[in-house]
């Protein structure tokens, strides 16, 4: 008479075995074309990248007189232009972060919960996504821009606004990343319209600020102002202020890590 072995099959890992943990937590560029592919498509997204900040330009810096006058290293067109393209990048980069509360809604995010996939790859690769979105406001109005009469000293100018424009915008992506978490995704978007708005304002974006004066002062704790600084910088020339680097890293800190927190948090179903 044969003895049945009394070893069972291997059903799966133990209970209690750790998970493999992915290289780079699971940051890939797969995904990474995934997430841009799905934003590339969505076209109210991208009349907003592309058509906005554009049309913007056309309103506050060709259709005005004094378009021609002196700025600093060129003329008031290009001072416009570059303020507009970081606009457009944050508009860009914000919203693209914020299409994570959607992500929520959906029950994705608890999904993401399941994998290997950690918090922190999974920002990188929207940060990642907005940051493309931002690059191409930032082209686009350029194009427009020095097709329509900015003029620059030189084109060294040009390039350097263009890339501390979209440099700071990080800070935006980060912004967006932790709004998606931290609202529901029917008012993700209707908060943040207005928001972006007052934060263009108040860091100067729209109306320069007088220096000193006591609206200014408080600009220089808003997320926009120092961004809106470093960007303009090369075309108005003058001296480097150590507030505006701290206000950019103090503003990315704290929204980078509020989205990571509030990913790492995020298992229930909105």
């Amino acid at each position: 008479m044969s003895t049945a072995s009394t070893t069972a099959p291997a059903l799966g890992p133990a209970v209690g075995a750790e998970r493999d943990v992915l290289r780079l937590g699971g940051f890939n560029s797969t995904l990474l074309g995934i997430e841009l592919k799905r934003l590339l498509r969505n076209r109210r997204t991208m009349i907003f990248t592309i058509v906005m900040p554009a049309a913007f330009f056309l309103i506050f810096g060709v259709g005005q007189d004094y378009g021609t006058q002196s700025a600093g290293r060129g003329n008031v067109i290009a001072f416009v232009m570059v303020s507009m393209a970081l606009y457009g990048a944050m508009i860009a980069t914000t919203g693209a972060g914020a299409m994570v509360a959607t992500e929520r809604a959906q029950g994705w995010s608890r999904q993401l919960r399941l994998t290997p996939l950690s918090p922190v790859a999974y920002v990188v690769v929207k940060v990642a996504v907005a940051l493309l979105m931002g690059l191409i406001a930032i082209v686009v109005v350029y194009a427009v821009g020095l097709s329509t009469g900015a003029r620059v000293d030189n084109p060294g100018i040009v390039v350097t606004t263009a890339l501390v424009a979209w440099g700071g915008s990080l800070v935006f992506a980060a912004f967006g990343l932790f709004m998606g978490y931290l609202l529901p995704s029917e008012n993700v978007m209707q908060v943040l319209g207005p928001v972006l708005a007052i934060l263009a304002f108040g860091g100067g974006v729209f109306i320069p600020l007088t220096e000193g004066s006591g609206f200014e002062v408080f600009a220089r704790f808003t997320p926009m102002y120092g961004v809106a600084k470093l960007a303009r910088l090369p075309l108005t020339g003058g001296d480097l202020q150590w507030w505006w680097l701290l206000n950019t890293a103090v503003w990315l800190l704290l929204f980078a890590g509020g989205a990571v927190l509030l990913m790492s948090r995020d298992t229930d179903r909105v």
